[in-house]
């Protein structure tokens, strides 16, 4: 299997949550291959200011203000990007949201927010995506960043409905493969599920607990740039190649 990203230099990709952290990382990878991409994230000044450090690269980074949280964002946000920049051929979801709270006595607007955005977010993004990839027959590429707490529960202090969120992108992740499959397209759907990563999330999260925050320091942990990669290496299959689902973890993950 040859790896390369050559069939998707100047093809459009779009990453949500693009303005730090893993979706940073992805758009700035994705950019140095060449592609187009449209960053969508709440902080785009962020994501125009990566764009200017990227400028000499061979792709470029696009900044669009978007709630991923709001339907209208995202469905605004994929109309500009099909008027100004061309025909999506890349989904990178990987917008998330987790907040320290309880199941036993929690706040419900947390709740709430985690799976607006985890879930319903990621389910409107992807179905922008495919009506342009279908209505243009692009045999293009939808991945979800889903997390190995997509898999088995993760006895994290305050997790609480994350995890479930996750568990629901990778029962959509494989729900999706099969309407796909029933319809005879070509479209790809990759789930991967990174361990613990460094990001705003987790250990840079300056309002993280410190029985959290002193949990994930002892943890081996992965770099935001491990995950960037192993979207490339998925991108990089042949077209009658698709990865259902790729797990990465630090060697010596505890979870």
């Amino acid at each position: 299997m040859v790896l390369s990203l050559d069939r998707w230099v100047g093809k459009v990709a779009v990453v949500t949550g693009a303005s730090s952290g893993i979706g940073a990382a992805i758009a700035e990878f994705l950019v140095e291959k060449g592609l187009i991409v449209a960053g969508l994230a709440r902080r785009s000044e962020l994501i125009e200011q990566k764009a200017k450090e990227l400028s000499g690269k061979s792709g470029k980074l696009h900044a669009i203000k978007t709630d991923t949280a709001k339907e209208e964002d995202i469905v605004n946000a994929f109309k500009w990007i099909e008027k100004n920049l061309g025909h999506v051929h890349i989904l990178i979801n990987n917008a998330g949201v987790t907040k320290e709270n309880s199941l036993r006595d929690g706040d419900a607007a947390v709740w709430k927010q985690t799976f607006d955005v985890n879930v319903m977010g990621l389910c409107i993004a992807t179905r922008e995506a495919v009506k342009i990839m279908s209505a243009n027959k692009i045999n293009g590429h939808i991945i979800h960043i889903n997390s190995v707490a997509g898999h088995k529960v993760v006895p994290m202090p305050g997790i609480n409905v994350y995890t479930a969120s996750k568990y629901a992108v990778t029962a959509l992740a494989e729900t999706l493969r099969h309407e796909l499959n029933a319809v005879d397209s070509k479209i790809k759907i990759t789930s991967i599920s990174p361990g613990l990563v460094t990001s705003e999330m987790t250990t840079l999260n300056p309002v993280l607990g410190e029985k959290r925050r002193n949990l994930m320091n002892s943890f081996p942990i992965l770099k935001a740039e491990d995950v960037a990669e192993a979207v490339g290496y998925v991108l990089s299959t042949s077209e009658n190649v698709q990865i259902n689902e790729l797990t990465i973890t630090p060697v010596g993950e505890k979870f």
